[in-house]
């Protein structure tokens, strides 16, 4: 347990004021990428929108060239339909009643934003619609749990217990994590658990929190391209995320407007 808590990176407020700005600048990329979602749009084209306004303030993707079994080419990803998350930005054209996952990350003085969010693409099923109100919801609910003195249980628990009772499911293979210097730190925070389990949450802490929901199985496969993740049956997805901050007053978005 030592060797664990030693291995988190808290925050001062000083490193906090720079991550909120690392995570308004992700959010201005996902908003101009929302902005630019339409039928006939490529998702490559929508990876160029988001490069260009971080070209604009003189930042980057922590995604692009990300180390895997070969490295990440997208400065966002964007996952489709039954792509849960990890989706490659190229050729393919977004469609009426698609639903799209678009997942960006901004480096800042150092500190990287981490967000992500689902919405429809024209006009979309009930049933997606469903879904993607359900994962938004779930966020909210898990961060509402982020707060000094509770465990990762109860945010977890909060989230797939939400979900479950809609008849959706959370994947336990991938999950939130800690976010600084680097996209991925200590502590992973699972999108499920019990109340009053796991790590206990403590001021400084900075976590993306990213509910990752599939309609019909919890369970998931990869694509040849070694990167994307997809519903092991076939059917749809969402993912919504936010970098948060857990501080004396509460949990603090910091991948906000």
């Amino acid at each position: 347990m030592v060797a664990f808590e030693h291995s988190i990176n808290l925050k001062s407020e000083s490193e906090l004021a720079v991550m909120r700005e690392a995570g308004r600048l992700t959010a201005m990329a996902l908003a101009a990428v929302r902005a630019a979602a339409a039928p006939g749009v490529t998702t490559g084209e929508l990876n160029e929108v988001a490069e260009a306004l971080m070209r604009e303030h003189g930042v980057y993707s922590p995604f692009k060239n990300y180390p895997g079994p070969t490295p990440y080419p997208g400065s966002i990803c964007t996952s489709i339909n039954e792509e849960l998350v990890h989706g490659i930005p190229g050729k393919r054209k977004l469609k009426d009643g698609d639903i799209l996952s678009v997942d960006c990350g901004v480096v800042y003085e150092g500190f990287v934003g981490d967000s992500a969010f689902t919405i429809g693409i024209g006009e979309i099923s009930p049933l997606a619609q469903k879904l993607i109100d359900v994962t938004r919801t779930a966020l909210e609910l898990g961060t509402e749990k982020m707060v000094p003195g509770n465990h990762s249980g109860d945010v977890g628990y909060a989230v797939e217990s939400y979900v479950r009772s809609h008849g959706f499911y959370c994947t336990h293979v991938y999950t939130g994590h800690g976010v600084g210097r680097e996209m991925h730190e200590n502590p992973m925070l699972p999108n499920y658990g019990q109340p009053g389990q796991g790590f206990l949450l403590r001021e400084g802490m900075t976590i993306a929190l990213e509910p990752m929901v599939l309609v019909g199985t919890q369970h998931t496969r990869v694509l040849r391209d070694q990167w994307t993740v997809v519903s092991r049956d076939g059917s749809l997805t969402a993912h919504q995320e936010n970098t948060i901050a857990i501080t004396k007053d509460g949990p603090v978005i910091l991948t906000s407007l």
